[in-house]
């Protein structure tokens, strides 16, 4: 895990208990108006949200998953494998669809099904793909669209922000060093030997710890189903974003969950009402 020091600002006045703050109510009608995010709040008719008794908490911090949320990190993967085969003396070219669906299991079984009929040894192919990570040139575009202005956005309203990925922690430390984003987030916890891989709520749970977040001020966004269940075994609310590589597949499994169109929607909705843009359910 990597703590870093942020330029989080804390002046920022939020509402909190039953309905948005006053100051930060636009009008008398409380429904959300961020259609991309299909949450209760967007859903309820705004004269029943307190006879149905929801309440609304600010929301003060954000834990992301990283390959398939922040970053298009299957393009990278594709390039490594690409090499990988190509010293096999292989025609053969990374099967980018592939390595998207199988980016929540991540590690030796999705290198070793990228390679395919080429994996001999699957536990030295993996060792041999993350040497080459460790030089590989980071494509300065890696990011989606809206996450690096979307980030800079939420640090500099107050949001705390944490990284919790499956990702070794060197690569995560690498990734988001060179792509200049690590200085947005508190923490960044990416796998390790001594800790338990998601969704086992270990990682989110030391992420939110670090960051000084609480089970009720915080969401956990990400892609998978992997990322839900993580977020709810952490006791935190998952939301999820629709360029994910895994995120139909995760509202089959949990099809209320709110989903995100573009980074400036989740931005937004953060922000809104005074940081009580989602209901606490």
């Amino acid at each position: 895990m990597t703590l870093r020091p942020t330029s989080r600002c804390l002046s920022r006045a939020v509402g909190a208990g039953r309905g948005p703050s006053t100051s930060a109510r636009r009008s008398e009608d409380r429904c959300c108006n961020y259609p991309s995010m299909r949450c209760q709040y967007g859903r309820r008719d705004p004269k029943q949200l307190d006879s149905v008794g929801y309440s609304f908490v600010p929301i003060l911090n954000i834990i992301f998953d990283l390959d398939g949320t922040l970053i298009d990190s299957a393009r990278l993967t594709g390039a490594i494998v690409d090499r990988m085969l190509a010293d096999r003396g292989a025609a053969a070219r990374a099967d980018q669809a592939l390595i998207r669906r199988m980016d929540a299991v991540g590690g030796t079984a999705m290198i070793a099904a990228a390679l395919g009929a080429h994996s001999v040894d699957p536990a030295s192919e993996i060792e041999e793909f993350r040497e080459i990570h460790r030089t590989i040139a980071v494509p300065g575009d890696l990011p989606f669209p809206g996450v690096p202005e979307t980030l800079a956005a939420l640090a500099a309203a107050g949001i705390g922000m944490a990284i919790c990925s499956n990702k070794p922690q060197f690569l995560c430390d690498r990734i988001l060093g060179e792509l200049g984003l690590a200085r947005h987030f508190g923490a960044i916890v990416g796998s390790s030997p001594d800790r338990p891989r998601k969704p086992d709520p270990h990682s989110a749970i030391l992420a939110l710890e670090s960051i000084g977040g609480t089970r009720a001020d915080t969401l956990y966004c990400g892609d998978s189903a992997i990322d839900c269940a993580t977020a709810r075994a952490a006791g935190l609310e998952p939301v999820l974003v629709a360029w994910g590589y895994g995120t139909a597949e995760a509202l089959e499994h949990e099809p209320r969950t709110p989903v995100f169109e573009t980074m400036a929607a989740l931005h937004d909705a953060v922000l809104a009402h005074g940081g009580s843009g989602l209901a606490d359910r």
